[in-house]
């Protein structure tokens, strides 16, 4: 049986920490959360994960800068970016810098699945 690919989740909101891991093991993923860029980072977690959803808005590292971080450490890691906080800019922004999606919440599920499909076609 092949390995589930790892999904992370980086999001300072305690309700979504707990129900997308849940919706991404009804997708087939498995799944890491964490609340803040910087536990991330400390984790390990970004050399094995195959997809990162990661909020914009947290306190301390935002989700660009640790986009930026990644980038600096040549992690190629897609991102799949989610905020309660409309910016018409700042998605074309994002994905220039990498993303491969900006969702607002609250999503549905077949955007999200939309989204993780997309950040995991092979290259």
């Amino acid at each position: 049986m092949p390995k589930r690919a790892l999904i992370a989740v980086v999001d300072d909101d305690e309700s979504v920490r707990e129900s997308l891991p849940d919706l991404l093991k009804e997708f087939g993923f498995s799944a890491r959360a964490f609340a803040s860029a910087e536990e991330f980072l400390a984790s390990g977690c970004a050399d094995q994960a195959r997809c990162l959803i990661l909020d914009i808005a947290m306190p301390g590292m935002s989700g660009p800068d640790l986009q930026r971080e990644l980038n600096q450490r040549n992690n190629s890691l897609p991102i799949v970016f989610i905020t309660a906080h409309a910016d018409e800019a700042l998605g074309p922004r994002l994905i220039k810098g990498g993303a491969v999606a900006c969702l607002l919440k609250p999503f549905s599920d077949t955007a999200l699945l939309g989204a993780l499909q997309t950040a995991l076609l092979p290259i």
